[in-house]
């Protein structure tokens, strides 16, 4: 196995009205960067950040750079992306994240 890929479904926290849940692709590629995980959102690039930074987020909360993530209560976990655009506001399940990362550190890179 090598590539990890997940779809996923996040609210994005907004002061308008709610859209509701939005599908999300979660990544990781252990052959492009073993540390890295990718999220791409619904008409926005995609964004690459370090896997261990979302695997402390749903502890406590961290930030690195435009990225910061926490737990939100005992169920949800918020991911906040910084851009010259402005800043999203991505709220998880837990439990989809856990999963997601659970499956990261069974990927190996292809040996040739």
């Amino acid at each position: 196995m090598s590539v990890v890929e997940q779809y996923a479904r996040a609210h994005i926290v907004t002061d308008e009205e709610d859209p509701g849940a939005v599908p999300v692709v979660l990544r990781y590629d252990p052959d492009s960067d073993p540390r890295a995980i990718r999220v791409r959102l619904p008409g926005e690039p995609e964004w690459t950040f370090s896997r261990a930074l979302l695997e402390r987020g749903l502890r406590a909360p961290v930030e690195s750079g435009d990225v910061r993530v926490w737990p939100c209560g005992r169920v949800q976990a918020v991911v906040e992306l910084h851009s010259d655009n402005g800043v999203e506001v991505v709220q998880f399940e837990t439990r989809t994240l856990l999963r997601f990362l659970r499956r990261t550190y069974t990927a190996e890179p292809v040996r040739t």
